[in-house]
């Protein structure tokens, strides 16, 4: 996991926690973590996201936070995108396209999202 941390966040080390969080993660259990703003719970899911295989979706209320968390990810070579109420139609359908291409490792939801079943339908698809 180290060399996917160099790779992709340019870090050597784990901050305190975050290596316990993603072996628990990468052994198959059930994961809760709560740690203050700033304390690296991103790259908890982040991290092991890039090992598995398919995609990880997260779930996030905060449309500003999901394009920084975006960003952030597509600087650092990770194929990352998200779907909210900011996106314009089309823009959402050339992301879904992408979506089902395998083109996307990592997808930013709004909690709204999952109420939708389009969306459902676009998850089974």
């Amino acid at each position: 996991m180290k060399t996917l941390l160099k790779k992709y966040f340019g870090f050597e080390e784990f901050r305190p926690l975050q290596g316990e969080i993603i072996s628990n993660i990468l052994a198959g259990r059930d994961t809760f973590v709560l740690m203050p703003t700033g304390g690296g719970k991103s790259l908890c899911y982040q991290l092991p996201a890039l090992k598995f295989p398919g995609i990880t979706i997260v779930i996030s209320p905060l449309i500003a936070l999901m394009k920084d968390q975006v960003d952030s990810l597509k600087a650092n070579g990770v194929a990352a995108e998200f779907l909210n109420s900011s996106l314009s139609v089309g823009e959402i359908g050339k992301i879904k396209s992408e979506v089902q291409k395998g083109k996307v490792k990592i997808l930013y939801i709004a909690p709204e999202r999952m109420a939708m079943r389009d969306f459902e339908d676009f998850l089974i698809a």
